[in-house]
Parts: structure tokens; sequence; C-alpha cells
């Protein structure tokens, strides 16, 4: 991971940072840790049902705010919970990454600083060369660039990556969105808000880390077509529900 020198540390009393897990074990310490290098505000862990030993490193630590769910209820629902979680604190500013260990946690100060000309600061794995570690599956890269093909067609943003999860928001801007898809297309169901919304939105770029290539999405959605399906569904179905 990158670090970051402590006097770059972010201390803003209304930042917030929010990490989905799930089965994370070998990895969420120390990317607890590498935010803690950059950021002292309020961490939200949202533990979405771990069978590994998440549950136990999350306990053992007094610096984080934990959600934990009983059972296994989905990536978009973890981060609408974060997100609840967020309001409950007082949150301005809301910072979202995986905690893979795919994610820089050196870069946040960056999105953080960036809300000042956008509602939402979106990460993106190819708007530049940066170094990559692993392989990007092409079948997921040609499904991203179908997918935010069909988004800027609409919207004209230019974004050139859909599904990137390190993200900052003005808490108003979450405000005015409402999230209900519970599962991997959550980021369509977003975008589409965003949009109804009149938001404002840039990128920046950030590394392209892939450890784990061959990790399942689920159910019938390791199926490159039919996961292409379901996130074009969610986009349609969003765009046909008022904010």
């Amino acid at each position: 991971m990158l670090h970051a020198e402590r006097p770059y540390l972010t201390s803003h009393r209304g930042d917030v940072v929010i990490l989905p897990v799930y089965n994370e074990a070998p990895t969420v310490g120390s990317v607890i840790e590498a935010v803690r290098q950059v950021f002292d505000g309020v961490i939200i862990v949202v533990d979405d049902g771990s069978t590994d030993d998440t549950k136990e490193i999350l306990g053992a630590r007094h610096d984080i705010v934990s959600v934990c769910h009983m059972e296994n209820r989905g990536y978009g629902r973890s981060l609408a919970d974060g997100f609840d979680m967020a309001r409950a604190v007082g949150a301005e500013r809301v910072v979202t990454m995986d905690c893979d260990g795919q994610h820089e946690p050196a870069h946040i100060p960056a999105f953080l600083d960036a809300l000042a000309d956008a509602d939402i600061v979106s990460g993106s794995r190819y708007l530049d060369e940066r170094g990559a570690v692993g392989i990007a599956p092409e079948e997921r890269r040609a499904v991203n660039a179908r997918v935010t093909a069909a988004i800027n067609e609409l919207t004209r943003w230019g974004i050139t990556d859909a599904f990137c999860g390190f993200k900052a928001y003005r808490a108003s801007a979450l405000d005015r969105m409402r999230l209900t898809e519970s599962g991997y297309a959550l980021p369509l169901e977003l975008w589409a808000r965003a949009w109804q919304a009149g938001l404002s939105v840039i990128e920046l770029p950030v590394e392209r880390i892939y450890f784990d290539g061959d990790r399942s999405f689920g159910e019938d959605l390791d199926d490159p077509e039919r996961r292409l399906a379901y996130y074009m569904r969610v986009w349609h179905h969003a765009l046909s529900r008022e904010v």
C-alpha cells in the first residue's frame, strides 16, 4: 500500500470513511491501519455477515464504528447502511472504499479535497496509466466498458469507470439520492439517482489493483452476459422511478 506522512493527516470533524467488508480477515486490519495514517475522522465498517475472523478483528478495535449484519445482505445494502450511520454521526463528507487491499487509503485526502468542485468524486482505474498490480479479467473490463458507455450516452459525464468503489460524496448529495438496490448493481442505481438529481461528478485516477481475478459475484452473476443484463435492468428501472 502507499503510505502518506502524518503531516498530511486529514481531521475535518464532519468526515467519515465507510468500509464495507465480507470475509476480509486477511486485509481488514491493515486497511484500517492505512486509513488511520491519513484520516483522523470516523471510520464506519459494515460487516456483511462475515463467516471468517472479520467480526473478531473488528471487535478488538476501539477506533471504529461497526455495523454488523447477522447474515449476508449484499454490497448495496452494506453501503446504504453505512450511509445511514454516517448521517447519524453528522457526516458532511463521506468516502467509500473497498477493504480487500485494492484501494490505496493514501488518496483519501485528495478525494475529500476534490469535493470542493463536485458533489461526487469517483475513482477511475482507467483514467490514466497508473501502475497496475495483477491482471484485470477481460470480461470484467468489457462489462464495465459497456455499462460506462450507456451511462455516458445519457448523462454526458464522460466518466471512464462505472464500478470503482473508491468514491467521495458531499453528505448533501447523498440526501438527494434514494438508494434501494441491495446487490452489486448499487452503482447503477446511484448513477441514475445522481443524474436525476442534477449532481455534479468528477473522476480522480486510482491504481488498478487485482489480487483475485477469480472472485465470485455469487448466484448466476459470474456469467458476464447475465451480469450485464442485471446491471442494465437496475439502471433502466432506476431511471423509470422518481428520485
